[in-house]
This record gives C-alpha cells, structure tokens and sequence, in this order.
C-alpha cells in the first residue's frame, strides 16, 4: 500500500521557517518584503490561484499587491506595469500569473521581469542558470517537487525518473533538477509514442499535463513513487489529479494527493523566492 506524500503538511514548515526569517529583519526595523502579482482577465481558476497567493503572502509576514487588468489589456501595457514594477525600490518579487489572453504573448511579457525580481524563475535568464547549475531563483513548482522527495527521504541517484508534460513552468525545469541528483531522467510530451511503455519503466513519475486520470495503473511500475501536477475540476465540482489515484493506489510506494500534494509546495517555494529577494 502506498504512503500518500502531503505536501499540505510538509509545506508549514517552510512557511514558517520564512516567517520567522523575515519577522528577524522587521525586528530590525527593515521595511516589510512585498510580492506583486498581475493578472490579466477573467480566467476563473487563475482568480482562484491568485487569491491562495495572497492568503500565503499575507500569513506569513509578505505585504501582497495584487495588480487585476482587465481581458482587454495590451502587451504593450503589462509590460509597462512590470517595468514600472521593476523600477520601484520597495517591491521585492514580481508573481504573472499564466494563462494570459490569447493576444497577449507571454513569452515576450516574461522577459521584461528584472532576473533579480522574477521570484517565479520563468525569465530566461534565470532558465539559463537552473541548466548550467548556477544559483537562481528555481521555478516554484518543481522546486517544491523536489523538497517533497527529499524530505520524503525517496533515493534519486541512478533512478529512473520519467517526466510527463514540457512546460517551461515544470516539465524542462523538472527534468533539470532531476538530472542535478544524478537520477537518469526521460521527458515525454503529447508526441511521445507508446507512453505507456516509457512510463512502466519510471521509478519516480512526475506528470504535469491537465488531463483528469490520464495515468491508471496500466502506466506505472510496481513500487514506483508518483508525483501528480494536475489539478482539473470534474463534472461534480471536485478537484482531482492527472493520475488516477484510486486505480494506482494500491500499486506504487509514495503517491501525492490532488489537492493536498504539489500544490501547497508550490506557494511555499514561492514565499522562499520572495524571502530570497527580499534579503537580496
């Protein structure tokens, strides 16, 4: 039977190892660290995200400026905003949150983040840095991934690792951060032929690719440690995972939950980045 990973629980730890850190300073007399966040429309679940944000920001010492523009908003005048916002002197990290609208190309709106403000680590410089293995600020994500596995106590060396989904924001920074640990690492994507015959062979499976139960039993390896990215909604309301976690349960080692699992990890690397800047 499977040890469920709770990234839920993991996560007050770091949440509040930051807190302590940055009470130190305001002890200090320093001003108090602040993240900005933008948004851009009316994307719903991106409301929902934004708002988990803030409510960690704000419990744990970090002032939260939200910036909320309107679905009609140009590229030309978000990348006005984050200038402006890289300009300011008391604002520490700047937070996009992706999705954008179609005619806005996020690419081109995440280049303009200061490196030394980009507390999401989705710049390209500091995309460069993660790959040659210099000090950065690691996408948020797989940064949390990997304190899961490794307060988990799960072995990386000479594993097989297998990561499903290449986004900027998890898959490529994933298998970078895998391949740091000397595990061997094999990143698939929509084109990948017989998935399931590259996932069977997974001792550690990240997947990270928005579609609800994707991965059952037929795709894992007995014994295997699952990582579950997904986060979809059902017919019913329920928020549930890529993997199908029921149908696996009774067939990998370590497995984490939807909700409960990555995600929570995911703002507590956050609040780390925005305390790494802060001290910067």
């Amino acid at each position: 039977m499977a040890e469920i990973i709770n990234g839920l629980e993991i996560s007050k730890a770091i949440k509040l190892e930051v807190k302590e850190k940055l009470q130190t300073h305001y002890d200090e007399g320093k001003r108090k660290a602040k993240l900005s966040v933008i948004i851009v429309g009316n994307d719903s679940a991106s409301h929902t995200y934004v708002r988990s944000i803030a409510k960690t920001m704000e419990a744990n010492n970090v002032v939260c400026d939200i910036h909320m523009l309107d679905e009609e908003t140009s590229e030309k005048e978000v990348i006005y905003l984050i200038e402006n916002l890289n300009n300011d002197e008391t604002v520490d990290g700047i937070f996009l949150q992706i999705p954008l609208p179609k005619h806005i190309n996020s690419a081109n709106v995440t280049e303009n983040i200061h490196p030394a403000k980009d507390v999401d680590g989705l710049s390209p410089k500091n995309l460069g840095k993660l790959i040659v293995g210099r000090d950065c600020y690691v996408p948020c994500t797989p940064q949390g991934i990997m304190h899961l596995l490794k307060t988990t106590g799960i072995e990386l060396e000479g594993k097989q690792a297998v990561m499903v989904g290449r986004s900027m924001s998890v898959g490529k920074p994933m298998v970078s951060l895998l391949e740091k640990e000397n595990a061997t690492v094999t990143l698939c994507h929509s084109k990948t032929k017989n998935l399931q015959e590259v996932t069977k062979q997974a001792d550690i499976l990240v997947v990270a690719v928005g579609r609800p139960h994707m991965i059952t039993a037929d795709y894992i390896k007995t014994g295997a440690v699952v990582i579950d990215v997904g986060i979809n909604v059902d017919e019913n309301g329920k928020i549930i995972g890529d993997v199908d976690f029921d149908d696996v349960f009774e067939k990998v080692s370590y497995i984490t939950p939807v909700p409960r699992g990555v995600g929570p990890m995911t703002n507590a690397a956050l609040l780390k980045n925005v305390l790494k800047a802060y001290e910067r």
